[in-house]
């Protein structure tokens, strides 16, 4: 009986009987995925879960950012400035000696690393338009590097400064920097799989910012509801909310007496009310954003780690790449010639999959599943 070839989705082809009964194609699809997959499949997505996946994590990066870029005007006085946008009493500090350059390292960088990071992650982007991957990749990863650097410059006064929210600005620094590194490495090495991973991390980690927004403005209403939570202020820095003159309005100096006749550097203890005078509604936001950055820290995570773990099948896929790039290159152990779990730790050597082996065995359950039983 003659075969009659099977083209694959690989660059092998295989023969199989002509005579094979066809094999079930399972449920119906549905319009709405055919629809779907109109419109997500040109992009390059071809998991029904991954495009929307990125629409939210992608749409909220580039929505924040968007929202932010008039922050590049630093010290104007226009509406959309990061000087009239500041949080009461923020401008205080930053806008002084090195507070104030790190400031506007950490803008002039952060701002434009958002607004590229996410055609990164675009698939016909990243196939079709490789060059422009790799150099938007590369300023991707500078830009970050620079806006790390600006933000531990900062972390000293933002939102109050407290050791809280210095500790989860440093820790955001390492992880963000180490996860660019190892994904760097790993591209060198032609190690794909482990690039994407990394790289996923440090983008997850660089949007903890978004996250963060809306557990500490959620943290500033119920801590107003409390009334029972107080920052610690100067004299100074409160007077800079009504004009910078030094002296506070009436009712609030009557609020705070001892800040009458008294130096700028005397520290008051504020109450947090977001609905209060500007000093508290400072106070307010202050007091949670080291709680809030440290709580979106570990959401991203967790939401990273539980991406990447149920995804065993692109990570293979890429692997199987990574391998066989590796190998043209003539690296020694293709496959694992980045950082893998098998060379630098107590994992099983990973060896390539035959694919015509594994064609072979599926072909085989296939046409057995399928065959019908003669009774004699």
């Amino acid at each position: 009986m003659a075969d009659k070839v099977v083209p694959k989705t690989g660059d092998e082809r295989i023969s199989l009987p002509s005579s094979r009964p066809p094999v079930p194609h399972g449920l119906k699809v549905s319009k709405f995925v055919i629809y779907m997959r109109k419109i997500y499949r040109p992009l390059g997505f071809h998991k029904g879960y991954n495009f929307p996946l990125f629409i939210v994590s992608a749409g909220a990066m580039l929505g924040f950012t968007l929202a932010k870029l008039s922050n590049l005007n630093v010290s104007g006085s226009s509406p959309g400035s990061f000087k009239s946008e500041a949080p009461p009493g923020e401008w205080y500090y930053l806008s002084q000696g090195h507070y104030h350059f790190g400031l506007a390292v950490h803008l002039a960088t952060v701002l434009p690393a958002g607004l590229l990071m996410v055609w990164q992650f675009v698939p016909y982007i990243r196939k079709r338009y490789y060059t422009f991957h790799r150099i938007n990749g590369y300023v991707v990863v500078i830009l970050i590097v620079l806006s790390n650097v600006g933000a531990l410059m900062i972390a000293r006064r933002s939102f109050g400064g407290g050791l809280d929210a210095q500790a989860a600005v440093g820790s955001l620094v390492v992880l963000s920097t180490v996860s660019i590194g190892m994904a760097m490495w790993n591209i060198w090495r032609l190690q794909i799989d482990q690039h994407r991973a990394w790289m996923l991390r440090a983008v997850f980690y660089m949007g903890t910012i978004i996250t963060s927004r809306i557990i500490q403005f959620a943290t500033a209403e119920i801590i107003t509801q409390i009334q029972d939570y107080y920052q610690v202020q100067t004299c100074g820095q409160m007077a800079s909310n009504y004009g910078g003159a030094g002296t506070l309005p009436p009712d609030v100096a009557a609020m705070f007496p001892q800040c009458l006749n008294s130096t700028a550097n005397l520290p008051v203890a504020v109450q947090a009310d977001f609905h209060g005078n500007l000093e508290q509604v400072g106070a307010s936001l202050g007091l949670g954003f080291g709680m809030a950055l440290w709580m979106a820290i570990l959401l991203h995570l967790v939401g990273v780690e539980m991406y990447l773990n149920l995804t065993p099948g692109e990570t293979n896929r890429m692997r199987a790449v990574s391998y066989e790039r590796q190998l043209e290159a003539g690296f020694a152990h293709p496959g694992s010639a980045g950082i893998t779990a098998d060379r630098w730790g107590d994992a099983q050597p990973w060896q390539p999959e035959r694919r015509d082996t594994a064609v072979s065995i599926q072909s085989v359950e296939r046409t057995s599943s399928t065959m019908p039983i003669v009774e004699k």
